[in-house]
């Protein structure tokens, strides 16, 4: 048999000995078109690889070997993933659990007035003596708007003034001092002694909450998207989670003093999350369904820098800055007038809401309807991959029309049944959720790289200023029903 034939067989026969070693160990060749590194000694490497038609140069315990390799680099991959799910999630229900806490706590703060003698900032008694009997809402002195907006006043300028410079700042200081704020906001209001105390206290938490929130949208440019509707997740079960425990702990009979105190492990959990959870975004594999089109959105940041300090919104001129924004409003709109609908709601009507003919106290009337606004809100902020809603302007249209619903029964007193009210407030959180999530989702599909973290920056203003606006209007009107009635 001539030299070149004999060649040409054996070469047959260890393709044939690697094609039967391949369906044995589940290896597929056409996985195999990477060049593969087999180490042979300490300073010795031999480089194989397997040509498009399926002709191996490599033994077939090698490629069993490679395989295993590569599964144990996707399993690594897949780690990173859900590290970092779990890890936006969870950063998402602390850095808003304080502030829901606060609104959900508001009536119980502008009762302790009405509560002598009471050491902590609200009163325990569940069936607190009507501050205004001959009023049909029972009104408060001050609106709960009032706490609204010492919510939500610090978290709009940090918010207004984080485009122009806060990027300069690395993340690891605002992490750190968005805990500090947030714990600071328990201790200070669980010990307050008066109204204007309790208030700072909700300036925390609000200080907390603003910068946190922009940190983390603009971190989330440096990941794969799937993570913001994560973070969102988050963010609606710190309402549900943070409103539930209020109101469970308190009605389970414990002082509001020892409720506030047993949420100081929450800033604790936040900080974990950050410094121990989260991976490196340098070393993100976009990986997933959307890995096409997220490998062109590769981290911005490099992973060997110490800090994370984005590179992406740092050198954007004014020009370009505005004309990015310029982009946005289209989005920004509809957000801000989702949430100056359901906040003008929650912290203008939900006091005067009140029903006499039914078990629950007033305090115990607004606890609930805080409650269920968040479940709402939890719900549809964890639904985009069931639900995917473009024209946002839809959802703000559907909330004004809410709001002008309840505030015609407030006016004439028209529902019958508290149940009623419960499944509307449920549906406007629904609605609130989903403006929220899909506006920032919507915003990561359709802005570019080096823009994609000044816009996540500056679309989160949005909510914050249409909630500033309903405080605003609330107060007044708030003063305005009370005195009517």
């Amino acid at each position: 048999m001539e030299p070149g034939v004999r060649a040409v067989a054996r070469r047959a026969r260890v393709q044939r000995r690697s094609r039967s070693w391949d369906r044995q160990w589940g290896v597929d060749p056409s996985h195999l078109s990477q060049p593969l590194i087999r180490p042979i000694r300490a300073n010795s490497e031999l480089s194989l690889t397997l040509d498009p038609s399926g002709d191996l140069n490599l033994m077939p315990w090698e490629a069993a070997r490679a395989r295993g390799s590569a599964f144990r680099i996707r399993r690594d991959r897949q780690g990173a993933h859900w590290k970092n799910a779990v890890g936006f999630w969870l950063l998402g229900l602390c850095n808003n659990f304080s502030y829901v806490v606060m609104l959900s706590a508001a009536h119980d703060i502008l009762s302790h007035q009405r509560a002598p003698g009471n050491q902590s900032h609200v009163d325990p008694d569940p069936t607190p003596t009507p501050h205004n009997s001959t009023s049909r809402f029972d009104c408060n002195s001050v609106s709960t708007a009032a706490v609204l907006l010492a919510d939500i006043l610090p978290t709009l300028i940090i918010k207004l003034l984080a485009p122009l410079g806060l990027h300069l700042l690395p993340y690891s200081p605002r992490v750190l001092t968005s805990g500090i704020c947030a714990a600071g906001s328990f201790i200070l209001v669980a010990f307050s002694h008066s109204v204007a105390t309790s208030l700072c206290g909700v300036v925390l938490a609000s200080i907390s909450s603003g910068l946190g929130e922009v940190t983390f949208l603009s971190l989330t440019s440096f990941y794969p998207r799937t993570v913001i509707s994560w973070w969102s997740s988050g963010t609606g079960g710190a309402g549900l989670l943070g409103a539930l425990s209020y109101l469970g702990l308190t009605q389970a009979g414990l002082s509001p003093q020892h409720t506030l105190l047993s949420m100081l492990g929450i800033p604790a959990l936040m900080l974990a999350s950050y410094f121990l959870l989260l991976t490196s975004p340098g070393s993100q594999d976009p990986g997933g369904e959307e890995e096409a089109e997220t490998a062109a959105r590769q981290p911005l940041i490099n992973s060997e820098a110490p800090e994370l300090k984005p590179g992406s919104g740092s050198h954007l001129s004014l020009q370009e800055r505005w004309t990015v924004f310029k982009g946005l409003l289209h989005y920004i709109v509809p957000l801000v007038l989702v949430y100056f609908a359901e906040y003008f709601i929650n912290q203008g009507l939900f006091e005067l809401l009140f029903f006499r003919n039914t078990f629950l106290s007033h305090a115990q009337q607004y606890r609930w309807y805080q409650m269920l606004y968040q479940a709402g809100v939890f719900a549809s902020r964890s639904s985009l991959r069931c639900c995917h809603i473009h024209h946002t302007w839809a959802l703000a249209l559907l909330q004004c029309l809410n709001l002008a619903f309840l505030l015609a029964d407030v006016w004439l007193s028209f529902l019958p049944s508290i149940y009623l009210v419960f499944l509307i407030i449920l549906y406007e959180g629904l609605l609130g959720g989903a403006a929220y999530v899909n506006t920032f989702h919507n915003i990561a599909l359709e802005t570019s790289d080096e823009h994609r973290e000044f816009a996540m920056a500056t679309a989160c203003i949005s909510d914050t200023l249409g909630i500033s606006l309903s405080g605003l209007l609330a107060l007044p009107l708030h003063d305005f029903l009370c005195r009517l009635s």
